[in-house]
C-alpha cells in the first residue's frame, strides 16, 4: 500500500471509528431525554430518531470500522495476527457489533410504540433504562477501542514473534 492509500485508509478508518463512537454518544443522550423527558411528544421523536440513528448511522458505522480496520491490518506492515492490541480491537468491534444488531430489536420495540400511540403505561421503563445501560457500555467499549489504537500497547503474538524472527533471518537484497 502506497503510503498516499495508506493515509487515506487511516483516515477513513479513524473517521469511521471516531464516528460510531459519536453517534452512540448521541444515542445516548437521546436514550436520557427518552427517559426524563415529560412533553409526550419529544419523549416518542426520541425513540423514533433512536432507531433511525441505530439502522443509518450507528450500524453502517460498525461494519465500515471492521471494514476499514481489516484493510488497514492486512494491507499494512501492522498485520492482523501479530499484534495483541489489534486482536483486542477485532474482538472489541465484532462483538460490539454482534450486540449491537441485537439491541436493535428492542429499540425497534420502543420505537415501534412510541410511533403508534404514547409509551405511558406501556410497560416499557425497564427497555428505556436497559437502552441508557446498553449505551453507555456500548461507549465504555469503544473508547477501550479508541485508547488501544493510540496508546499501542506492546505485545507481539506467537504469530508476530514467528513473522519477526523470520523477517530478521531474511537476507536484505541489494
Amino acid at each position: 500500500m502506497s503510503p498516499q492509500i495508506r493515509k487515506v485508509a487511516l483516515i477513513a478508518h479513524v473517521t469511521c471509528s471516531v464516528g460510531w463512537l459519536g453517534a452512540v454518544a448521541g444515542f445516548l443522550a437521546l436514550a436520557i431525554v427518552g427517559l426524563a423527558g415529560s412533553d409526550s411528544d419529544r419523549v416518542r421523536a426520541m425513540y423514533v430518531a433512536m432507531e433511525l440513528d441505530g439502522w443509518y448511522v450507528i450500524v453502517p458505522l460498525s461494519f465500515a470500522s471492521f471494514a476499514t480496520g481489516l484493510i488497514m491490518s492486512l494491507a499494512t506492515e501492522w498485520g492482523l495476527f501479530r499484534h495483541y492490541w489489534i486482536l483486542i480491537k477485532l474482538v472489541i468491534n465484532v462483538l460490539a457489533t454482534a450486540v449491537l444488531l441485537l439491541h436493535m430489536g428492542p429499540i425497534g420495540d420502543v420505537a415501534a410504540v412510541a410511533a403508534h400511540r404514547g409509551l405511558e403505561g406501556a410497560g416499557l421503563g425497564k427497555t428505556q433504562i436497559q437502552l441508557i445501560a446498553d449505551a453507555g457500555a456500548a461507549l465504555l467499549v469503544l473508547l477501550v477501542a479508541t485508547a488501544l489504537s493510540v496508546i499501542k500497547p506492546r505485545g507481539l503474538t506467537g504469530y508476530g514473534h514467528r513473522q519477526r524472527r523470520r523477517d530478521s533471518a531474511e537476507p536484505t537484497s541489494t
